[in-house]
């Protein structure tokens, strides 16, 4: 970040060129850039937090300079003294700039104002959820899948949308599965007498090791598998197949993922175990004696998916292969490594381990998961508990007496276009949470009149009644949101280290725009008093008026004869000879230009005087070649005001910037507790 730049920087903003920076952009930006830090590590309790630095008696806590310090150097946040030195005389100029614009009493304008909240409510949509829902489950899911649990299931299948009567006879048929479990039955006899897991047949409901995510709409049956005691029959619980219960049979530290390659001797298909071992062997003894294990899988390996690419399988998790071959591959100490040969369904293996790939720190972990946590329903499950608890921690109270008055006065018009809230909204309470927040009636029916697809929709098949109730039910959860998102500052101090950082990232952009850009690009007669007082920083060097040629490549052969005739005649004269005007572009175009000796590296290989020709480039990508002459040198000048103007106005800004600072020391007191500020050295 520019050193100017503290809490959203505006210097760094803008170019050398540009005398003031587009006001929607900047903030367009700063909020990207707001947005970023909404995993960013929270403020310092505000106990035992002391005051750093005061402007004109407003404190400035250690903890909030820490954060700013942090989040914006990041990885180059060392804490050294010199460092902090640096950043807090930035931030100090900061909030010297913050207390004149409120001052100025910017921060009562409404435009602003309003921008700030339509800020915090698009903010605070988004902050709830991953604070409550997606942190939440992105952390449960990350201590899960560093376990593999072994598990069996027994499952009575019924859909999630079942009828009821159809779903208690499931449930009453999961009940007497158990019941003959604890009496005696041994659970794979059971799991293959009943279970509509098809697999149940084979394995008697024991399906293995696996590990979290599992798949969508068993979450439930995830969360028993890691929590179940070990051993003890656990159940019935409900997912979107049906009722399980379930049998955790041990838990380990998760395997992850290998990368790994084979050689594969086929069994079947006339081929005998005894055989295809006999040449399994030989090939695992060419291996101990020196050969390479991927020209052996070429030459004899028979899988033909693998063996082209040196057996190489790639990565691979759990569950993914038969247990034999996983384990065999799993068992390998080190990268190389190789097993003995290994015997599965299909035939018999050498496994050479390339590398393995364990569960990586959660920073790095934390993408993927959230990806699969947002599309599994536990996302939704999570959002319905987090609205539930909103409501019981909030006592929260609903008025039914004022939504039965208000449904028995609809007709059906209310599910049709044709309705409207009254002009004159209802101030009668309808739902309270906490302290002092009210949801009136008023509330609801504007609700009514912005949900009128949904009340459309529900015209088919729905009396009034039953569709106000509905919406209704939806409309109570938006409210409980609504009243927790007014609570986050209270709750969670980095969202109210963001709310004060884009407030006073607002200000100070406002104050900085009317008391410096602008002037800086307005002030005529202050630039052109600026000008002569830096006159001569700003000069030409050599140059030379040139003329440019672009020859067609058709006439390459001709080359030499062109540039001839190029040193000794004018730019008319070089068209008029061979533009013949018979092709659809002409043969030679021209164009003048003057161009900076020190800027162009054809001007290095060519005398510098009038006449001089540069070589004969070809463009890259063109059927051209470019030849520059030199028609006339200049001398080196200083640049006039209007030629400099872009890089006259930056300097003034800065100039301007320098002076208002200045000013602002002597305005506004500044107090730093040095004591505060060695306590955050690290040497």
């Amino acid at each position: 970040m520019a050193k100017e730049g503290v809490g959203g920087s505006f210097k760094s903003a803008r170019t050398k060129n540009i005398p003031s920076m587009n006001t929607a952009m900047f903030k367009q930006l700063l909020s990207f850039a707001l947005a970023l830090c909404l995993s960013a590590t929270g403020i310092q309790a505000q106990n035992e937090d002391p005051v750093l630095f005061s402007v004109d008696g407003v404190p400035v806590a250690k903890s909030e300079f820490v954060y700013i310090y942090s989040k914006t150097n990041g990885k180059n946040a060392d804490f050294s003294e010199r460092s902090l030195k640096e950043y807090l005389d930035l931030y100090v100029k900061f909030k010297l700039k913050v207390a004149k614009a409120r001052e100025m009493q910017l921060d009562t304008i409404p435009e602003l104002m309003r921008e700030l909240e339509g800020y915090r409510r698009q903010l605070a949509d988004s902050y709830l959820i991953d604070k409550e829902v997606t942190e939440k489950l992105n952390r449960e899911a990350y201590e899960r899948v560093q376990q593999d649990v072994d598990i069996s299931h027994i499952l009575v299948a019924v859909g999630a949308d079942a009828e009821e009567a159809a779903a208690e006879q499931a449930r009453l048929k999961i009940m007497n599965a158990k019941k003959r479990i604890e009496q005696g039955a041994e659970f794979e006899a059971v799991a293959k007498e009943i279970s509509d897991d098809k697999s149940a047949q084979n394995n008697g409901g024991h399906i293995g090791y696996v590990t979290a995510l599992f798949p969508n709409g068993f979450y439930e049956l995830e969360k028993a598998a890691y929590t179940a005691p070990i051993g003890e029959l656990y159940g019935p619980l409900r997912t979107d197949a049906g009722f399980h219960l379930l049998m955790v049979h041990g838990r380990r530290a998760a395997r992850g993922e290998i990368e790994a390659g084979h050689i594969l001797i086929r069994t079947g298909d006339g081929v005998t175990s005894q055989a295809a071992k006999a040449r399994i062997d030989s090939a695992y003894q060419a291996l101990q004696n020196g050969a390479d294990f991927e020209a052996l899988a070429k030459a004899v390996s028979e899988d033909l998916r693998t063996a082209a690419k040196g057996g190489y399988i790639g990565f691979f998790g759990i569950n993914q292969y038969s247990r034999d071959f996983e384990d065999a591959a799993f068992g390998l100490a080190e990268d190389g490594a190789y097993t003995q040969p290994v015997q599965t369904s299909v035939g018999w293996h050498i496994i050479r381990r390339v590398s393995l790939r364990g569960i990586q720190p959660y920073s790095i972990e934390k993408g993927r998961l959230e990806n699969a946590v947002k599309k599994d329903n536990r996302f939704e499950q999570a959002k319905i508990a987090m609205v539930e608890r909103i409501k019981k921690d909030a006592d929260m109270k609903e008025y039914p007496k004022v939504l039965d008055a208000f449904a028995s006065s609809l007709t059906d018009t209310f599910l049709t276009f044709r309705w409207r809230a009254p002009e004159t909204p209802s101030g009668e309470t309808l739902i309270t949470f906490g302290e002092g927040y009210d949801v009136t009636l008023g509330d609801f029916t504007s609700y009514l009149e912005r949900s009128s697809r949904q009340r459309l929709r529900m015209g088919r098949g729905k009396d009034v009644k039953e569709a106000v109730q509905e919406l209704y039910t939806a409309f109570v959860d938006e409210s409980a949101m609504r009243y927790e998102e007014k609570q986050l500052e209270a709750k969670y101090p980095d969202f109210k280290a963001l709310m004060r950082e884009y407030e006073e990232g607002i200000l100070l952009f406002e104050a900085t725009k009317m008391l410096v850009w602008d002037k800086a690009s307005q002030d005529s007669v202050g630039l052109e008093k600026f000008f002569k007082r830096i006159r001569g920083k700003y000069r030409y060097g050599e140059r030379a008026k040139t003329s440019i040629y672009k020859v067609a490549n058709e006439l390459s052969d001709q080359m030499d004869e062109i540039r001839a005739f190029m040193s000794t005649h004018t730019p008319e004269e070089v068209l008029a000879k061979y533009n013949t005007g018979e092709g659809y572009f002409p043969e030679i175009r021209h164009e003048s230009k003057t161009l900076d000796k020190d800027l162009y590296p054809e001007f290095k290989n060519m005398e510098w005087k009038v006449g001089a020709l540069s070589q004969s480039e070809p463009l890259p990508q063109s059927s051209v070649f470019k030849v520059i002459k030199i028609e006339e040198i200049l001398e080196p000048r200083d640049k006039t005001l209007e030629e400099a103007r872009g890089y006259v106005v930056a300097d003034y800004q800065d100039y301007l910037e320098e002076e208002w600072v200045e000013s602002l020391r002597k305005a506004y007191p500044v107090k730093i507790n040095d004591e505060v500020f060695q306590s955050m050295i690290e040497k």
